[in-house]
This record gives structure tokens, C-alpha cells and sequence, in this order.
């Protein structure tokens, strides 16, 4: 028996030494850090994403009904909607209303927001939605 033991402790002495590999606390935490810091970015963009997708549903809804309205018409429905929709970025007097290649009228929502993140860091973004886009 004695001998059995001594002939294991040989034969684990005989496999070559492997250094642990892994994660140290300090990556863990360098990890860590930058999901929290990008999780906050994608909370703070959040909100003007979501207003956009409200303008974004309000310009699509009036599509079939602008062929026959007037500027301020199109503006006075596009206000009523926005407010239903909670939506404050854009107001009807700052949409841009024209005609494309075929005579359509088109309604066009061109506007930024600027998001504060921290300190002196803020995003700008750009957004834009028509009647005449195909998405």
C-alpha cells in the first residue's frame, strides 16, 4: 500500500507544473466598470430614442391624410398627436412640409437633442423622419 502511494506522489510529481490562468479582481472590476459606464450611457440615450419612435409613428399615421390639407392644418394635426403622444422635441410649426418628385405632400421632422451624461460630457443627436421614407 505503502508503495502504491509512493508511485502516485511520483507520477503527479512527474506532470509538469501549470500556472492558474483566470480573471484577477482588478479585471473583474475593469470589466464591471465599463458595462456599468456603457449601461449608463444606453439609460440616459434611451428617452430620446423613444420620443423618436413616437415621432417616428405620428408622421407615419398622417401619411394617408396630408394629401389634402393645408400647412397649418398638417401642423394643427400633428400638435394634437404629439400631444396624446407626450412628445416635446418637435412642434408642428418645426416640421418641414414640401412636395417630392411625384406632387405628394410630404412632412418631414428634422431635430437634435443634446443628453447630458456628466459633468461637462453631453451627446448630441440627430434625428429625422419623413412621410416619404420607406421604413
Amino acid at each position: 500500500m505503502l508503495n502504491k502511494i509512493n508511485t502516485q506522489k511520483q507520477f503527479l510529481q512527474s506532470l509538469p507544473v501549470k500556472k492558474q490562468a483566470g480573471a484577477t479582481l482588478l479585471g473583474m472590476m475593469f470589466v464591471g466598470g465599463m458595462i456599468v459606464f456603457v449601461a449608463l450611457i444606453a439609460m440616459k440615450m434611451f428617452p430620446a430614442y423613444q420620443e423618436y419612435f413616437s415621432v417616428k409613428t405620428i408622421i407615419r399615421a398622417m401619411k394617408q391624410e396630408v394629401g389634402n390639407m393645408s400647412k397649418n392644418e398638417i401642423a394643427a394635426s400633428f400638435d394634437r398627436r404629439a400631444d396624446t403622444g407626450y412628445v416635446t422635441v418637435i412642434r408642428g410649426k418645426d416640421l418641414e412640409i414640401g412636395k417630392n418628385a411625384s406632387g405628394d405632400t410630404t412632412v418631414t421632422a428634422r431635430y437634435r437633442v443634446v443628453t447630458p451624461l456628466f459633468g461637462n460630457v453631453s451627446v448630441l443627436m440627430d434625428f429625422e423622419t419623413s412621410t416619404d421614407s420607406k421604413l
